[in-house]
């Protein structure tokens, strides 16, 4: 799988971003030549090597003719302007998605639709030149999909067409709701409202590098220096190192909750794990640990979403004895799961499968639906619990 992963270390922004893809490779032509072809004009491009604290990169910049009209745009302008162009059918879809994104999050920081905003600055030339540009870049390079580092949005405050603002600015921080992101201590604003649109509409997943073989490493750099690190975007891209199936399993960024109990009874962990569950965490389970002085304890964990921690953590606090708990972010790589029905002699059983690829790796008939085809036909749940498996395992050896 051809992979690109973000190491946004300074941010990112959308120049940045079409400045790393093409120092990882693309030709500036093609970026050029496509941009080109759009019913534009009161612009020039140029890219040039910048050393950045020792690190060369390349910087992508969209020069304004101070003369040429720069009006404010609705988003059916943007759709037009990027319609009207002479690009490949999946740039065209993904270039208007981001800038839909990018409207929803405008609307929702003004209160009103997405047909109403004006996008003032993210409706200007150079930007719709940096979205338009990323994904040109993006399709000529074949790449399948998108990881990013956390996203360090910087600290302070910007000026932008509301005034005086913290960081991230109202749109920027309105679409990396969910996202992770901290802010560290370099003043000043690192992730763009396009550089975030970009994350959102292409980045499938969080976290650290993902295990692949690299094969070109990119730097974009911005215009800014900052005092302590370069200010660039790294981009990674390689083919994502996978089983011999060819099938990575899918990476994605969970939340893991804990506390220490050590004053609790025993029959309250089982609603305590059931309460978690319910509340919506996706795994709740209990490790023996020693506490304080070699007192016996147990070490809770809840695994979940981020959009249900609050939920979780109300739960643990309330099924519980706990003053506090722990919260972490980690990323996490899971094999795509199917569901499939099989017959065996006593009734029909639910089994759940992790596919890599098209391949069975494992099977896991559902417990209590073979706990009642057992206890209906007087039999061992073992017997069908083991007759579901080979079902499963058969039935997919035929379909594949």
């Amino acid at each position: 799988m051809k992979t690109l992963y973000f190491d946004c270390f300074s941010g990112i922004s959308g120049d940045m971003t079409v400045g790393a893809l093409i120092d990882a490779g693309v030709p500036f032509s093609a970026v050029r030549d496509a941009m080109a072809s759009l019913d534009m004009d009161g612009y020039e491009l140029t890219v040039e090597k910048i050393n950045k604290k020792g690190i060369m990169a390349t910087q992508f910049r969209v020069h304004l003719d101070p003369g040429a009209k720069q009006p404010h745009r609705h988003l059916r302008h943007v759709v037009e302007i990027i319609d009207r162009g002479k690009l490949p059918e999946a740039v065209k879809a993904a270039a208007k998605e981001t800038f839909r994104i990018l409207a929803e999050a405008e609307a929702a920081v003004h209160g009103t639709t997405i047909e109403k905003v004006h996008f003032h600055e993210v409706g200007a030339i150079d930007s719709i030149v940096d979205i338009v540009a990323a994904h040109i870049c993006l399709d000529y390079l074949g790449i399948e999909a998108v990881i990013s580092s956390p996203l360090h949005v910087g600290s302070g405050t910007v000026k932008c067409a509301h005034g005086i603002m913290p960081v991230p600015a109202p749109a920027t921080a309105r679409l990396l709701l969910g996202k992770p992101t901290y802010g560290g201590d370099v003043q000043g604003e690192l992730v763009t409202p396009t550089g975030a649109a970009l994350v959102v509409s292409r980045v499938s997943s969080f976290g650290g590098a993902p295990q692949m073989n690299v094969e070109h490493i990119g730097y974009g750099s911005g215009t800014r220096d900052i005092s302590d690190r370069p200010n660039v975007l790294r981009v990674l891209i390689g083919e994502q190192a996978c089983t011999d199936t060819g099938h990575c399993g899918e990476g994605e960024i969970i939340t893991v909750m804990e506390a220490n109990l050590d004053d609790m009874t025993g029959e309250l962990f089982p609603p305590l794990v059931e309460a978690l569950l319910d509340a919506g965490a996706r795994d709740a389970f209990l490790t023996p640990i020693l506490g304080k002085k070699g007192r016996p304890a147990h070490l809770v964990t809840a695994l979940c979403d981020e959009e249900q921690a609050d939920a979780v953590a109300e739960a643990l606090f309330l099924n519980s004895t706990t003053l506090g708990l722990r919260m972490r972010t980690e990323s996490r790589r899971v094999l795509e799961r199917k569901w499939v029905k099989v017959d065996t002699a006593w009734g029909a059983v639910s089994v759940k499968l992790g596919m890599r690829g098209e391949v069975v790796n494992s099977a896991a008939p559902e417990y209590e639906e073979c706990r009642v085809r057992a206890e209906a036909a007087g039999v061992p749940v073992r017997h069908v619990y083991e007759a579901a498996l080979a079902a499963a395992y058969q039935g997919e050896s035929r379909n594949a």
